[in-house]
């Protein structure tokens, strides 16, 4: 089986980690093959940065499916460009948010999600909306822009650390969700700190993923994702025309 990976922002180093965390609960015989676009911004912070990233993440996809890829893994806790990449594979495509909040649903009743930046949390509070988890989660940031989940010296790591020992003291969280894909290799580590669930989506999303391919299942295309009508696209978009 062959799971592509697709980190959505430009940061090589941001997808080596993700790539990791994704082989260390892959099935044997699962490979893991992850890439990020070579256009589109070095982070994603707020719905600029994701509207900007789909062209990139969508010409991923699309190639990755080509070398043979079975399922898509969309590495950005915004799920972003999530509905436009089913429309164009008929292969499986997960997003992080998604998958931590389904698994979250098994654990516990009350999740709440850590981010990075307060510019993310009206996305997070429209997901949680979205895959009806209105009432059991809710978003914190811990204000740490995402590049700094790189450096070790940044300190982000205590911050998000602080941020979810605020959200068990607050919230009656019972499950925690690592709003960021950058925060990936955390999720053991911090699992045994707090004594509850801290879930990392890729590593959700990897699971489910395994699932869906071992159950022969593949993107409806009856509605809503049947692949886009042949029209021509203008300007810088022209090699994005569906063909």
């Amino acid at each position: 089986m062959k799971i592509l990976v697709v980190n959505p922002n430009t940061t090589a180093s941001m997808t080596a980690k993700i790539g990791a965390a994704a082989r260390s609960v892959a099935a044997a015989g699962t490979e893991i093959e992850a890439v990020n676009p070579a256009m589109g911004p070095v982070s994603i912070e707020g719905f600029y940065d994701e509207a900007f990233c789909v062209p990139g993440l969508i010409t991923e996809v699309m190639a990755g499916e080509k070398r043979g890829a079975q399922a898509v893994v969309v590495a950005c806790f915004d799920d972003p460009g999530i509905d436009a990449a089913r429309t164009v594979t008929s292969i499986p495509v997960i997003g992080i948010c998604e998958a931590a909040m389904r698994m979250a649903g098994f654990l516990g009743h009350r999740f709440t999600i850590v981010t990075t930046l307060p510019v993310s949390l009206p996305a997070m509070d429209g997901l949680i909306r979205r895959y009806g988890m209105e009432g059991r989660g809710r978003a914190r940031a811990a204000g740490v822009p995402v590049l700094a989940l790189e450096d070790p010296a940044s300190g982000a790591v205590e911050k998000v650390r602080a941020e979810i020992r605020r959200a068990i003291a607050e919230d009656g969280s019972e499950c925690i969700l690592l709003g960021c894909a950058g925060m990936a290799d955390l999720a053991r580590e911090l699992t045994a700190e707090m004594g509850l669930p801290v879930i990392d989506g890729v590593a959700a999303a990897v699971k489910l993923a395994e699932g869906l391919v071992g159950l022969g299942l593949s993107t409806s295309k009856v509605a809503g994702y049947a692949r886009p009508g042949v029209k021509p696209y203008a300007g810088m978009l022209e090699g994005f025309a569906p063909s």
